[in-house]
């Protein structure tokens, strides 16, 4: 009796520790997402990145510190595979790509400066040509340089929406940098109105996300197939808001440059001067980049494999990205690469 007693109460001071251990670690918790509510996303972006097998680091690449994901989980002698994000994007978007990839190529998806994690820089240029031109210096320093057996390793560069425009300037402009490339829902281009398109001319920014309604918007416009929209649980709900609502002037600055500035078009100027192997693929239902700027795109890049998906909207990578990874396999597989 007296060693069946002394045995409850050792189990209930053990139980009263680990209650206290456990309210302990929730204020914990608690006062760290009171104080800095954006933890709760960055904690999900590296859920999602651990989840698809990417590490992740940093690399100071001209006057800007960038962060990117990658894999090196594949031959030696495999292409490498840079994926650019698009507008108000991140490199968190093409993550379900890079799984469907994992194993077969080498991956390198980083935040563009001024995005996601990497350095933002008062006053600096966002645009397409600066930016193609730090994504070019991305790629001379971060890229590996040879193959398993000394010969250069094949690059080949994807881009998303204003990635897309940002990917077809570094191809015609490096070729050297650049053996093949896809362009996924790329601006650019005059593409027939739509109501995003009138907007940004008109000076708005659709996109821009302030209030749990607009982030209904936002996601409504990106994405055709519900089944694809990201969910986003309270309170990091709140905090992707608040991010959102600092970079309101932020976004508002790139989008006048890229979306009715004098380098609108350029992508698509520029364009006729890709030699590579060439990728073009949208969803027909894309509300942002109408799909008719895939035409645009090869009237200039005629040697591009043209696909196009149906029931998705502006995130093709993010709704099919079975689809997706096939094309670009695809892609990879066509021909010699010069």
């Amino acid at each position: 009796m007296g060693v069946a007693s002394s045995r409850v109460r050792r189990l209930t001071r053990a139980a009263a520790l680990v209650a206290a251990a456990l309210l302990l670690a929730g204020v914990v918790i608690g006062v760290t997402v009171w104080r800095d509510p954006d933890v709760l996303v960055r904690v999900d972006f590296h859920r999602q990145r651990v989840a698809v097998g990417l590490s992740q680091a940093s690399i100071q690449v001209g006057d800007h510190r960038w962060t990117y994901a990658y894999s090196n989980d594949a031959p030696a002698d495999a292409p490498v595979l840079v994926m650019v994000h698009g507008f108000t994007g991140s490199k968190e978007n093409w993550y379900p790509l890079a799984h469907r990839l994992h194993g077969r190529y080498r991956v390198l998806i980083p935040d563009l400066p001024g995005w996601g994690a990497s350095e933002r820089r008062p006053g600096a240029d966002y645009g397409y040509a600066a930016q193609a031109a730090r994504v070019a210096d991305f790629i001379e320093v971060a890229v590996p340089a040879a193959g398993g057996k000394g010969a250069r390793t094949e690059r080949v560069l994807l881009g998303h929406s204003m990635g897309g425009g940002i990917a077809a300037l570094v191809a015609a402009r490096r070729p050297d940098l650049v053996d093949r490339v896809g362009l996924l829902n790329a601006s650019g281009v005059r593409f027939a109105d739509n109501r995003f398109g009138t907007q940004v001319l008109a000076g708005r920014n659709p996109f821009e996300v302030t209030d749990p309604a607009t982030l209904q918007r936002y996601l409504d416009i990106l994405f055709q197939d519900p089944a694809a929209k990201p969910w986003i649980p309270w309170p990091a709900d709140g905090a992707y808001i608040a991010r959102r609502r600092a970079d309101v002037a932020f976004e508002q600055s790139v989008l006048d440059r890229i979306g009715r500035g004098n380098e609108r078009f350029l992508p698509g100027d520029e364009a006729g001067r890709i030699r590579q192997p060439a990728l073009l693929l949208w969803c027909r239902q894309d509300a942002v980049i109408d799909a008719s700027a895939m035409g645009l795109y090869w009237q200039r890049m005629p040697q591009a494999r043209r696909v196009l998906l149906e029931g998705c909207g502006h995130m093709s990578l993010m709704e099919r990205p079975d689809a997706v990874a096939g094309a670009v396999q695809d892609l990879i597989e066509q021909g010699t690469s010069r």
